[in-house]
């Protein structure tokens, strides 16, 4: 599918469309990071709630000496509950509403926070607090660039999902036969893949914004947008805490 562009889809007919275009765009932007902001606190309220208190990680968690030593039935549960919901939601995207992409959206990203709990209790407070910043900056520049580039990134956003797949099946086979040479190939692939995919993801919304300009699609398609790149912001935050994380 060809990209969208002015000159082919939603071109404003005057220079007063021109300019409402563009507000609304970067309206719409600032609407996407902000759901990715607010989903990234829920998680770190929910992460943080987990850590400290051991009565409620008692519920996800076999925890023994303020370590996990496994997962309880509701964790595993919390865990790939995501991943169900996602899928769900990719099938019936079209026929739900928006409160129901909402509420799709705020219960992922605290669901995430279960999963995101076993970074505080496997690696120092400081040394979380320093990866996420540094993820944070590399989101921004990355996503800065997927917004202001000329290039269209098609073309390295297939060859990354072709890479996200490669990545799973790595990491499947890694689980089975551990290997640290692995583990890192995996890590660095994890990095390259998911800073590609913000650039990518960032392109992708601003393309369909131009498409859903002036319909009711918008707000679903910031929602959606706003899940992309928190997704790709939890996966290159993750493998770099394998890279910068220090143990307790």
């Amino acid at each position: 599918m060809a990209n969208p562009n002015f000159g082919t889809f939603n071109h404003p007919g005057t220079i007063a469309d021109q300019a409402s275009f563009d507000i609304g765009l970067r309206t719409h932007m600032v609407r996407v990071y902000n759901y990715m902001a607010g989903g990234l606190a829920l998680s770190g309220v929910v992460a943080f709630g987990l850590f400290s208190s051991a009565e409620l990680a008692s519920l996800f968690f076999q925890v023994q000496a303020g370590r996990v030593v496994g997962l309880n039935m509701l964790g595993w549960i919390a865990i790939f509950a995501p991943l169900g919901l996602l899928m769900l939601t990719s099938f019936r995207a079209a026929q739900m509403s928006v409160t129901a992409v909402q509420a799709v959206y705020w219960a992922v990203t605290a669901l995430m926070g279960v999963s995101l709990s076993l970074l505080l209790f496997r690696y120092t407070g400081a040394s979380v607090a320093r990866t996420f910043f540094v993820t944070a900056a590399a989101f921004g520049a990355l996503s800065l660039y997927g917004y202001t580039t000329k290039h269209d990134l098609t073309a390295v956003g297939k060859f990354l999902f072709m890479g996200v797949i490669g990545l799973i099946l790595a990491s499947l086979v890694n689980m089975i036969w551990p290997s640290g040479t692995m583990s890192f190939v995996i890590s660095a692939a994890g990095v390259l893949i998911f800073s590609g995919l913000i650039a990518y993801d960032t392109q992708k919304i601003r393309q369909q914004y131009t498409q859903a300009w002036g319909s009711e699609m918008a707000e679903k398609v910031a929602i959606f947008g706003a899940l992309s790149l928190y997704i790709n912001f939890v996966n290159l935050f993750q493998f770099l805490m394998m890279f910068l994380g220090q143990r307790r």
